[in-house]
């Protein structure tokens, strides 16, 4: 199962709500095509200022390591971990890039995909809202348990019964 964390975009002057469509769920954990295609990936996201960084660091240490008589073994290996470094802070860099923007985070919602980590946050957030009077929903509404086969309102969770309830 994974974790994603929730990003609102800011809001339009004619908007009351942000479009559904609009948010950003970012995935923790390692993220492949970052590793191996670091700056297409960057480019891909829109991580401007992180790619910036990126090719002068690269270039900095490409710099470094021919001044110091590295061997091309050694120059590879620094690329190669650096690349390293970025496919497992993909996630990071994206979070950076989207608050630098000024997007909201709204939460954390774990799922087995991206499409089940959606329909489980929009389905607490329309919730949320028609209880609010179409305000957006607290930040610090309580987590969505995951999805299970047990119902909380049968008076079971796991294995034990309710407190007070009938046996």
């Amino acid at each position: 199962m994974s974790v994603y964390t929730v990003h609102e975009p800011p809001l339009r002057a004619a908007d009351a709500l942000a479009e559904p469509a609009r948010f950003a769920f970012v995935r923790d954990g390692f993220y492949w095509w970052a590793f191996l295609l670091t700056p297409l990936w960057m480019l891909r996201h829109r991580l401007w200022l992180v790619l910036a960084i990126y090719l002068v660091a690269i270039a900095v240490l490409d710099t470094v390591l021919h001044g110091v008589g590295a061997s091309a073994f050694v120059i590879a290996l620094a690329g190669v971990l650096i690349s390293l470094l970025i496919g497992f802070e993909a996630g990071t860099l994206r979070r950076f890039t989207l608050r630098r923007r000024l997007w909201k985070d709204i939460g954390v919602i774990c799922g087995d995909d991206l499409e089940n980590a959606e329909r489980r946050f929009f389905d607490v957030w329309v919730r949320n809202a028609s209880n609010r009077g179409g305000a957006p929903p607290n930040p610090a509404s309580p987590p969505v348990p995951p999805a299970s086969g047990l119902s909380v309102t049968s008076g079971i969770i796991g294995l034990f019964p309710e407190p007070g309830a009938q046996r």
